[in-house]
């Protein structure tokens, strides 16, 4: 140990003696805080303790709220009003003494006097439809956002409360102790948006026959997450950054018109007021059938249905335990199919509901997409809680409640539907459905931190997608960011952003944290390490509130990976990766020392001396001379030798530099004169004494003739003219036709 550690110490003296002899004299430098890519996140991560543990696990202390509803609910048809009245009982099951409490009231988004409009910079624009400036120019505002008709105690007193715009505070008698329970009443209304001319995440869609199709969502008051991280998550709801819910027991009266088809969040209660015998049957046989849907409405009985309306009404009664939301869908257009799911030797029932105009589309593929969803993000996960997912289709929709969802993919009238439609349509109902999973149960809060739900969801369903379809073109992988990241750093945001203000919050929130997972899955940890650790995470997390923290710090303790490297760089810089090959130079044993070689020889004899007999490496083929290297060999046991291999008769000596700012791992192809190739993967680590160039040497009994990094584009490299050597070169068309295609 002493002679390796002398030897180490007068290495390291020669080197350091030589650069301050060869250097040009300098100016003292002033000191600087570490820099290095491989530096711990402990700067940016919150600090551990009794409800968040350092591990990334929830603490001892962890507590969470928890918020009951019951509810009655009528849907008037002919208004496009839905009125309501809740009964909410919140447990303040936190350490602390709640002085008020917050709720969201997400419809007065639109409100006539909202602020949302106000809140964008637009200019005139160059050209517009007629209807769009009819619209913005000349429309009046639409009565829309809640009318709360009263809010009052369990015993019928009015209850002092404050509305701001998209927030309402209730303002409690006397602080709510740890432990306590508070009940208060609320009665509302409002006007259903149409969500095809006015947007949004819910609403209502009108066919050229007059018949409706409602799916409706964020239609209540509802509680904001407490807890020790953020104390009330009471943000504004701006339109686009989701939504931080409690988790709590829902039991919900549904009053529509009689010849609806209804379905919700939760375990309807009494089938035999709502469904007619037959339906019942066939609902039974779909649950024992696990290979095909089955029909309880088929596309001929809705047709039939939809001819007329009616004046009589129908109330469907749902409950639904330990979900964070509540939403249903209401139309008497709907076909209805569904079959059942074996997830790990338990019965989920995968459901559609779609009008005619759905078909063939919806039939043939989205309840077994619903079906493949499930049973995917179910082996990354924890297996599917629930007893039901359910994907509705709404044009123009794409957005995830608690065991159900709405999805966009419209065939052409007659029923024709090109691949990017029947594609578009599996991805989102793969996303949507996936979403049960984030953050319907992982429970992360949407509104701070949009890729928590968003991006796991999205890397998720890329596996799901592709096991779907193994060619199905996914769109979240590394390759897919390269035109993001290679964007103006003025137009780019880091992932690690609140969603309300990045400037591509597709890319941002959905794609570049998707494709950083693959990375990290396929490239960096590999599926094994990386699969227990994200299990953990999910199984962790489970009906919790986790936090980037928590993620970050569980995968790292559950696979024995450092990782914060990549977390800083990808998520919380704009850094992008650029690595190619700068220089590549043959190089030849010889037993002659090079000129820098012997004036070091000159200026520390006593230190090679120490060393013995050298050989030497050239880039001179003429000096070329392994004599004394053989000669070693020879002098070496039996045993010794065994393990050897020939004299490299190919030596490469290749700089690998890197123009951009994230430390990746290189991934080397190596291409031989006989056509054979073999990969070596350098870890990101490679970097961490250099961070702009390293070098490495490889050997060969056989001619290397071309060298390429990243060859799979598994790294996002924004730059790939530099990737190869012999650089090649590329004519216009050429290049014209990859930057079309990313």
């Amino acid at each position: 140990m002493r002679k390796y550690s002398t030897l180490l110490f007068s290495a390291l003296f020669v080197s350091a003696s030589l650069f301050a002899q060869e250097a040009p004299k300098k100016e003292p430098q002033k000191g600087h805080v570490d820099q290095n890519k491989f530096r711990q996140l402990k700067d940016f991560l919150a600090t551990p303790n009794d409800q968040r543990t350092a591990s990334g696990a929830p603490g001892h202390a962890y507590t969470q709220q928890k918020v009951d509803y019951v509810m009655n609910l009528r849907l008037d048809e002919a208004t496009n009003k839905i009125y309501g009245e809740e009964d909410i009982t919140y447990h303040n099951n936190s350490k602390d003494n709640l002085e008020y409490l917050w709720l969201q009231l997400d419809q007065n988004m639109r409100a006539p006097d909202s602020e949302t409009p106000l809140a964008e910079s637009k200019g005139a624009s160059g050209f517009q439809t007629p209807e769009k400036f009819v619209t913005d120019n000349m429309g009046k505002p639409k009565n829309f956002g809640f009318k709360i008709e009263s809010v009052k105690y369990a015993d019928g007193r009015d209850l002092s409360h404050t509305i701001n715009r998209t927030m309402m505070r209730i303002n409690l008698p006397k602080p709510l102790a740890p432990g306590e329970v508070f009940k208060f009443k609320i009665k509302w209304n409002y006007l259903i948006n149409n969500s095809v001319k006015d947007g949004g995440r819910s609403g209502f869609e009108v066919f050229p026959d007059g018949n409706k199709n409602y799916t409706i969502a964020q239609f209540f008051p509802r509680l904001c997450v407490y807890n020790n991280v953020e104390g009330w998550q009471n943000m504004q709801f701006w339109g686009r950054s989701e939504f931080a819910l409690e988790f709590g027991d829902y039991d919900v009266k549904i009053t529509v018109p009689a010849d609806h088809i209804l379905d919700a969040t939760g375990e309807l209660q009494n089938e035999k007021d709502v469904l007619s015998k037959e339906q019942r049957n066939r609902w039974e046989k779909a649950r024992k059938s696990y290979k095909s849907p089955v029909f309880i409405v088929t596309q001929k009985e809705a047709e039939e249905n939809e001819k007329a309306g009616t004046t009589q009404t129908k109330t469907w009664h749902f409950k639904a335990n330990q979900v964070r939301d509540f939403a249903f869908a209401s139309s008497r257009k709907y076909i209805w199919d569904a079959m059942a799911v074996n997830i790990n030797g338990k019965t989920v029932m995968a459901v559609s509901l779609y009008p005619k105009e759905g078909n063939p589309l919806w039939e043939e593929h989205s309840t077994k997409v619903v079906a493949n969803t499930l049973e995917e993000y179910s082996k990354l996960t924890f297996d599917y809680p629930y007893s039901k997912a359910i994907s509705v289709h709404a044009k123009d929709q794409g957005m995830e409640y608690p065991m159900i969802c709405f999805n966009f993919g419209r065939p052409n009238p007659d029923g024709s539907y090109s691949d990017r439609v029947k594609n578009g349509m599996i991805g989102v109902i793969t996303h949507e459905v996936g979403h049960n999973f984030f953050p319907m149960i992982v429970n992360s809060d949407e509104r701070q931190w949009t890729w928590m739900d968003e991006g796991l969801n999205s890397f998720v369903e890329t596996l799901a997608e592709l096991d779907y379809d193994p060619n199905y073109n996914t769109g979240n992988l590394p390759k897919d960011i390269v035109r993001y990241m290679s964007l103006d750093q003025n137009n780019l945001s880091p992932i690690m952003s609140q969603g309300d203000y990045v400037h591509n919050f597709g890319p941002n929130a959905y794609t570049k944290p998707a494709a950083g997972l693959y990375m990290l899955r396929h490239t960096i940890m590999g599926p094994e390490l990386f699969d227990y650790a994200f299990r953990t995470y999910s199984k962790r997390w489970m009906f919790k509130h986790p936090t980037p923290a928590d993620f970050f710090r569980t995968m790292e303790d559950a696979s024995g990976m450092d990782l914060d490297w990549f977390w800083r760089g990808w998520f919380y810089t704009t850094d992008y990766n650029d690595i190619g090959i700068k220089e590549v130079k043959p190089l030849y044993l010889t037993d002659k020392p090079n000129e820098k070689t012997k004036k070091l020889q000159e200026q520390y004899p006593s230190y090679f001396a120490r060393l013995g007999k050298l050989v030497y490496l050239t880039t001179n083929k003429d000096e070329a001379n392994s004599a004394d290297v053989k000669s070693y060999i020879n002098g070496l046991s039996t045993d010794e030798k065994a393990g050897l291999t020939d004299i490299p008769a190919y030596m490469y000596e290749v700089e690998f530099e890197k123009p951009g700012g994230l430390v990746m791992p290189i991934i080397v192809e190596l291409t031989y004169a006989d056509g054979t190739k073999k990969r070596e993967t350098f870890p990101a680590q490679i970097w961490k004494k250099d961070d702009t160039k390293v070098l490495r040497v490889f050997t060969s009994s056989k001619e290397i003739k071309s060298i390429v990094v990243d060859p799979d584009l598994e790294t996002a490299d924004i730059d790939t003219s530099n990737n190869s050597w012999p650089k090649q070169t590329t004519n216009k068309f050429d290049a014209f036709k990859s930057k079309a295609k990313n």
